[in-house]
């Protein structure tokens, strides 16, 4: 069972993917659109970028895009992205990004850590809603989850105590739970789901995690309208997938290792990273992206899925207040999906190419 406070009424749950409370204070260009960085990423990335901006354009969205190269650079043995493409995002303050393969066996950590690190993107959004139309085990599923993105075990911290022991270090402050804590209060005030489940581990790690709960616990007391709940990771992981419906009507925020698990597990209630849009958020800049990988297996075959994309963008348009664009573009999405077999790609259980599936969107714009 859930421990709570501030017992309140819900409030009726948000009807479209979420969009995310940090203000953009983008500026439009002088003909009335919006410039935003396109990170294509690898892969199908390419593909899927296509889909998008062919998408956008039939759907007259106000936006300019700025497409930007990331590919890894290592300055004093670190890994970092070319400076053209930090000074886009941090210009644009919004980016939309495909999926990311890291190079393997050249020294460089994670392309999607390093963006997030550059641009101090401390939370992680992932909004999993079951698509009408399309069948999973699972009917109903309208779960939200707030992941800290910059510390816990990927802090990267560790190193060899001796040869066959090595030691990681798990890291939590203050400021950063505080950070992504109060954005999830902030964030279920947004979407009229006035509840938030802190999942954690605290009856094992009871320093670190004990400290994510403590921070929890005292912002409680500043949104006295919004019911706090705590839950040990297990048991959510086991009730999550027993029945998700006991989440629906709340925001679950959790620390770093715990949310990357826990948000591909709630994918697969839906059907999978492919129909799961993702953003994330930093105090001036956000970039929303598609979760999936960039799967080179196929890449260049027609085969890709864009609506992990499409929906992240969507995301990002109610992020710039194009509510009206964002409505269209998730709509024409979803009666695509639910249309049949022959309208979905491969991933869907359907024989769609990904032109295919593009033509069929724009047409139910």
């Amino acid at each position: 069972m859930f421990r709570s406070y501030a017992r309140v009424p819900l409030r009726t749950a948000f009807r479209n993917y979420a969009t995310s409370v940090a203000k953009f204070n983008g500026v439009k260009n002088a003909n009335g659109k919006y410039t935003v960085t396109l990170i294509e990423g690898d892969g199908i990335g390419i593909e899927i970028s296509e889909a998008v901006k062919q998408i956008y354009s039939a759907a007259n969205v106000p936006v300019d895009w700025e497409p930007v190269d990331v590919t890894p650079i290592l300055v004093n043995g670190k890994t970092t992205i070319p400076q053209a493409a930090i000074e886009s995002v941090n210009k644009n303050l919004v980016a939309l990004k495909g999926p990311l393969a890291t190079p393997v066996g050249k020294g460089h950590v994670s392309l999607n850590l390093t963006l997030r690190r550059t641009f101090n993107l401390f939370a992680n959004v992932r909004p999993c809603k079951s698509i009408v139309g399309y069948e999973t085990p699972y009917e109903n599923v309208n779960t939200v989850l707030i992941r800290e993105n910059t510390e816990g075990e990927y802090s990267g911290i560790e190193h060899t105590i001796v040869p066959g022991v090595v030691q990681s270090i798990k890291l939590i402050t203050r400021k950063a739970s505080e950070r992504v804590i109060r954005y999830a209060f902030e964030y279920a005030r947004s979407i009229n789901k006035p509840h938030i489940l802190v999942v954690h581990k605290a009856s094992i790690m009871k320093l670190s995690d004990g400290l994510f709960v403590k921070v929890a616990e005292d912002l409680a007391k500043e949104y006295p309208d919004v019911k706090v709940s705590f839950e040990i990771l297990d048991n959510t992981s086991l009730k999550l997938c027993t029945d998700p419906s006991d989440y629906k009507d709340l925001v679950m925020v959790m620390p770093n290792l715990y949310g990357d698990i826990m948000s591909d597990l709630s994918s697969g209630l839906i059907g999978g990273l492919g129909l799961t849009p993702s953003g994330n958020m930093g105090d001036n800049v956000s970039i929303f992206e598609a979760v999936h990988g960039s799967a080179p297996d196929i890449a260049g075959k027609g085969l890709a899925n864009p609506t992990a994309l499409l929906l992240s963008s969507c995301m990002m348009l109610r992020h710039m207040s194009l509510n009206e664009y964002a409505d269209k573009i998730e709509g024409a999405v979803l009666k695509t999906i639910a249309s049949g077999p022959e309208n979905r790609t491969k991933d869907l259980k359907g024989s769609a190419s990904t032109s295919h599936f593009t033509e069929q969107v724009i047409s139910h714009l």
